[in-house]
């Protein structure tokens, strides 16, 4: 598969979403928690507490919905201001409770509507950057789809983060990327090989940390129960790391972006 081809699959409406790993993780243990104590429940983030085997953790995923109506009711899993503000209350009260934060990120990218503009979409944003980057617990996050641009990145600064075989993760769509460079949107598939957004490109380039494989089907039990392992024994790993020690690799992992040998 070339890159152009990563994309489609990334978008690919069978493909599996946040609530699908989320029940098939975590099944009944999730508890599902709502609203951000300012202005409404935004359905594109679904948050809330779950057991990871005998740790209580917090999940908090961005959702897309698996067909039209679902879709809409998730606004597509573009994200408004008060679902980044719900996803930051629940990582302040995982902080507060020293729980893990689990993240499953699959966006196009937050929603760019005047409303959302209105109630300061730019600023949720940033507050989740900063607030994730000093996080007194550790952070987990997975790019199962879409990782599009701040929208992602609001819920991707963690202490590792881990991307499907056929996700993406990016700054800009190639549709976007396209239409600046050559004011053409249909060389879309030449900027998907210049943005090195696969999972392959971004594990040789050190922005990631696991590449895991796609699930064969819907009821790939295998698949999750390892994925499941793998996240529980890093986050015992990161459990044991001394709290400032913690924040100070966060911080390293992101400045070291871009720097060569």
């Amino acid at each position: 598969m070339n890159a152009y081809d990563k994309v489609m699959a990334a978008r690919d409406a069978k493909r599996l979403t946040a609530v699908d790993y989320i029940n098939k993780m975590f099944g009944s243990t999730f508890i599902e928690m709502h609203g951000d104590r300012r202005f409404g429940d935004d359905k594109a983030i679904v948050g809330g507490l779950a057991m990871l085997y005998d740790q209580p953790i917090t999940v908090i995923g961005i959702e897309k919905g698996r067909n039209t109506k679902e879709r809409m009711n998730r606004n597509f899993g573009s994200a408004n201001p008060e679902g980044y503000r719900k996803a930051l209350r629940l990582m302040k009260q995982a902080e507060k409770f020293h729980r893990p934060v689990f993240c499953l990120v699959d966006t196009s990218g937050a929603y760019p509507g005047i409303g959302a503009e209105e109630r300061g979409q730019g600023l949720a944003i940033a507050e989740n950057l900063m607030e994730m980057m000093t996080l007194k617990t550790p952070v987990l996050s997975i790019i199962i789809g879409e990782g599009g641009s701040g929208g992602a990145l609001a819920l991707a600064v963690a202490d590792e983060v881990w991307m499907l075989e056929d996700s993406i993760y990016s700054v800009i769509s190639p549709e976007g990327c396209a239409s600046i460079l050559w004011k053409d949107s249909t060389k879309a598939p030449e900027a998907s090989n210049c943005l090195k957004l696969t999972s392959h490109d971004l594990f040789d380039l050190g922005v990631i940390e696991r590449i895991i494989r796609e699930p064969v089907d819907s009821d790939d039990r295998k698949m999750f129960e390892g994925l499941k392992m793998l996240v529980a024994r890093t986050f015992e790993k990161n459990m044991a790391v001394d709290t400032d020690k913690l924040i100070e690799t966060r911080y390293a992992r992101f400045r070291k972006f871009g720097k060569k040998d």
